[in-house]
């Protein structure tokens, strides 16, 4: 999906789910998109730590934001991390996950 049909999904969903017209999306999606990458930019250390406890934790954080936003898709990828780390597997390319959801989030959330 492009950086804009990310956004529009996260409008049609906002519209739909949260029943807010055109102007509240407009002024609300900034502080949605910025809480978004602040969840992403938590993810960063414990990944830099392996810390598998603490990955579980922002994955779950990062899941919960994405469903709000109505981005289930990459919100399915944050559960793996959430998962994966809570079972403490340590098989599992937490990099590539984090990764993939980093340049998707990015390509409309900015940075």
């Amino acid at each position: 999906m492009t950086g804009e049909e990310y956004i529009q999904t996260i409008r049609d969903h906002l519209r739909n789910a949260y029943m807010l017209n055109d102007e509240k999306i407009s002024t609300f999606l900034p502080h949605f998109l910025s809480t978004l990458l602040t969840h992403l930019d938590n993810l960063q250390g414990p990944l830099q730590t392996n810390n598998l406890s603490e990955m579980s934790k922002a994955g779950h954080t990062l899941k919960g934001a994405l469903l709000n936003l109505g981005l289930s898709e990459l919100a399915e990828i944050a559960y793996n991390i959430e998962l994966q780390g809570k079972v403490k597997n340590t098989t599992a390319d937490f990099q590539a996950m984090a990764q993939q959801l980093q340049r998707e989030i990015r390509s409309f959330a900015g940075q």
